[in-house]
């Protein structure tokens, strides 16, 4: 039997352990990205493994979630993260550029990459064709330092979609029947992978909107294949060669 897209992946990116189904694995991280409200304490472990530079492909420093500047606290992590970023060699997402999973996709996405992020929303990066996998902050300074991020083998549920999106029907829709079959808890340890001739239908967008919530589902990601939609949006980007 063949591999899903999302088997295809992780496979190429295991490190440690082997590709069976519920077993303990290592993959390597190609791309991180942090937010403010957690990247503080994922900067400062990582700085106490002593490195000189983060070792992955790229890394991303977002402020986009703790604008509230009524003391020094906010203003302070925010000085912090920017002066780590530029010792380590990470980019810095300024106050005001965006939300970092919807940034990432735009200015940084890469189909068939691995992302690491610590935000609960990582997996939007699916619509692109990533494995995007949100986690805690030592989990990600370790993926910056080139350490493997380990977790179970997943189950892949396949979502077939057919047909397209009616009138007053958006890609929220999708996702919420998604939920009313599997309920908040149905996607632990799983990842929710799109295919058939309904994803053709889907914009770019509509597959960002639906991977996103694929968290709610408690989904480990999702995960769409790119196609001539995914060229379009990244050409908009100035990003088509990718």
């Amino acid at each position: 039997m063949g591999l899903t897209l999302a088997e295809k992946i992780i496979n190429e990116h295991i490190v440690v352990g082997e590709p069976v189904k519920g077993s303990e694995i290592g993959i390597k991280i190609d791309q991180t990205l942090t937010q403010d409200a957690t990247g503080t304490m994922a900067y400062l472990q990582f700085e106490a493994m002593g490195l000189d530079r983060v070792k992955t492909e790229l890394s991303v420093s977002y402020v986009d979630h703790n604008m509230l500047q009524t003391d020094f606290r906010n203003a302070d992590d925010h000085a912090y993260l920017k002066s780590v970023a530029a010792k380590y060699g990470v980019y810095f997402s300024k106050p005001g550029n965006g939300i970092c999973h919807q940034v990432h996709r735009e200015r940084f996405g890469i189909p068939g990459k691995t992302l690491l992020g610590s935000d609960s929303h990582t997996p939007t990066g699916g619509g692109l064709g990533m494995i995007s996998i949100g986690a805690g902050g030592l989990d990600v300074a370790v993926a910056m330092g080139g350490g493997p991020f380990f977790m179970k083998y997943p189950q892949i549920i396949g979502v077939n979609l057919t047909g397209e999106l009616q009138p007053f029907v958006n890609a929220k829709n999708v996702i919420f029947k998604i939920l009313e079959i599997l309920t908040v808890k149905g996607g632990v340890g799983k990842v929710l992978e799109y295919f058939g001739p309904g994803v053709k239908a889907l914009s770019a967008g509509d597959r960002f909107a639906i991977a996103n919530m694929g968290t709610e589902a408690g989904a480990t990601t999702s995960i769409f294949p790119s196609d001539e939609n995914t060229k379009r949006f990244l050409d908009a980007q100035g990003r088509g060669e990718v």
